[in-house]
């Protein structure tokens, strides 16, 4: 059984995308807006600020408390957007339920929309057209790209419906013509599909929902979920299932350290097609 290294693979890549930068003039800014105190958002945010300053990104963090109007935000925003020095933007989440999610997303300019997360970027990933891809399906089609697992006529079984991970990710599986199944909370006899699935991606957030009783022998499982108990951390996959599946991903480990890296080359991404810039190697060689 082959553990997909997601921490060293987002090492490697953070490696390679940092002497990228070096080669431009101008560095690189995300800027990460916070609305309240969640816990573990602050966590998500410090890892983020962690390996902007591991590549040499500037990172910049907009605080908002619960108390504020969300007509501050969407004029912050909105100033975020026209600052051709800000490159990417994103809205970190979960947020209070008095805002509206959808609403402050969407004020964000597509061409800064790291995330992936406005109806603006998400119906061009539908339509085929080039837009930023969601952080974590990037990821994941990363890690099948590193250890050389071909999607096609394998049949992908996602567990998850989200706008963040799962029809993203259903979308890009199909253009690597995978047949893809989508399972969710209101699927019944959930085990009939996963135990179908050469390839099985759960993102749930449900401690073990999967088990060794519901894969097939041979099975490659990308494990997405992740839940809190006792400040400790799992994942939705139970870890029995390594006597039965070829290739998993940890948690922590897999999935989460890929996530942040491909924020980071959205970022880049997003930067050089704002500016329409070339490296100073590309201009030496053109000299």
């Amino acid at each position: 059984m082959i553990i997909l290294d997601g921490k060293g693979l987002s090492a490697k890549l953070k490696d390679e995308l940092k002497c990228e930068m070096n080669s431009y003039k101008k560095t690189p800014i995300l800027a990460v807006i916070t609305i309240g105190n969640n816990d573990a958002s602050k966590i998500y945010v410090n890892n983020k600020k962690k390996a902007c300053e591991e590549v040499g990104m500037s990172f910049l963090h907009f605080r908002f408390k619960e108390e504020d109007k969300e007509e501050k935000i969407i004029k912050k925003i909105k100033e975020l957007n026209k600052d051709e020095n800000i490159n990417g933007i994103i809205l970190q989440l979960p947020i209070p339920d008095k805002f509206d999610k959808y609403k402050i997303i969407n004020t964000i300019d597509s061409s800064k929309d790291v995330d992936g997360l406005t109806i603006e970027s998400q119906g061009k990933l539908f339509n085929n057209v080039d837009t930023l891809i969601p952080c974590t399906p990037k990821g994941i089609m990363e890690i099948f790209k590193y250890y050389k697992i071909d999607l096609e006529s394998k049949h992908v079984v996602i567990i998850g419906r989200s706008n963040l991970v799962s029809k993203p990710l259903y979308i890009e599986c199909l253009k690597k013509n995978a047949t893809v199944t989508v399972c969710h909370s209101k699927t019944k006899d959930l085990s009939i599909y996963t135990k179908q699935a050469d390839i099985l991606i759960v993102a749930v957030g449900k401690k073990y929902l999967i088990d060794k009783t519901m894969v097939k022998k041979g099975c490659i499982i990308i494990d997405v979920g992740i839940s809190r108990e006792d400040k400790k951390i799992y994942g939705d996959v139970n870890p029995n299932v390594e006597s039965v599946c070829s290739m998993l991903t940890p948690v922590p480990g897999g999935v989460g350290p890929m996530t942040v890296a491909m924020l980071l080359r959205n970022t880049f991404d997003a930067y050089k097609k704002q500016n329409g810039v070339v490296s100073i190697s590309e201009l030496n060689v053109i000299k």
